[in-house]
């Protein structure tokens, strides 16, 4: 039997690193294979270390980058990672991602006018999807967090990059995310606010939970 692509996704602070942490605790006691993997992956291949510059700035202020440019780099890094989620796939195994094409989607046109966004989704999915052959997506989860309390959440943990460091991007591409899971096929939209608060990281991963025994299990 064929394995499942799953991402968690969502802006920078919404909690994409502890939620795959719990899924892998939970997937471990049930005992169902899986794997996990976090793009970018720094440190892996020429494709990151180039995101890695234009995230330190390197390329130049956010407002002010070529998206298409950037998208490549981004796709060159899963591009790369083609053969070993395909070898988890046909092996029968879960595959958790931490970000994939949907990120690429929200950070890179959040950087162009709102009109030039659909030729933009559609330039990126024939590159990712049909160029360059990745396994197509099974689910996603976005962890719809306030921008404000995401940004809030990644300054108290470390230096912000280019994305982090601008709270209007981080509107921007939540925003996207919002509108890509009302548009795009097998989303699942996971509120982790409460009256202004974010939800506990237990509340959200049984939210998550019960998500994946209804769409996957």
């Amino acid at each position: 039997m064929k394995g499942k692509l799953i991402v968690i996704d969502g802006t920078d602070g919404a909690g994409k690193t502890t939620q795959i942490n719990l899924l892998s605790r939970w997937l471990k006691e049930k005992k169902i294979a899986y794997e996990v993997i976090s793009f970018p992956r720094y440190g892996q291949n020429q494709y990151a270390k180039l995101v890695k510059k234009y995230l330190e700035g390197e390329y130049g202020s956010i407002n002010k980058v070529d998206s298409y440019k950037i998208s490549k780099f981004y796709a060159g890094d899963r591009l790369l990672a083609k053969p070993l989620i395909e070898k988890w796939l046909s092996r029968g195994k879960l595959v958790l991602a931490n970000r994939y094409v949907s990120s690429n989607k929200a950070h890179m046109g959040a950087n162009l006018p709102a009109k030039e966004r659909e030729k933009f989704f559609k330039w990126l999915d024939k590159l990712e999807y049909e160029t360059n052959g990745i396994p197509k997506e099974d689910l996603t989860i976005l962890l719809d967090v306030d921008p404000k309390v995401g940004q809030k959440n990644v300054l108290s943990k470390q230096k912000p990059d280019l994305h982090e460091d601008s709270l209007a991007h981080l509107e921007q591409a939540n925003k996207i995310y919002l509108q890509l899971s009302g548009a795009e096929p097998n989303w699942q939209v996971v509120n982790c606010m409460q009256n202004g608060q974010m939800r506990s990281k237990e509340d959200i991963h049984r939210e998550i939970m019960n998500i994946l025994n209804s769409k996957i299990f």
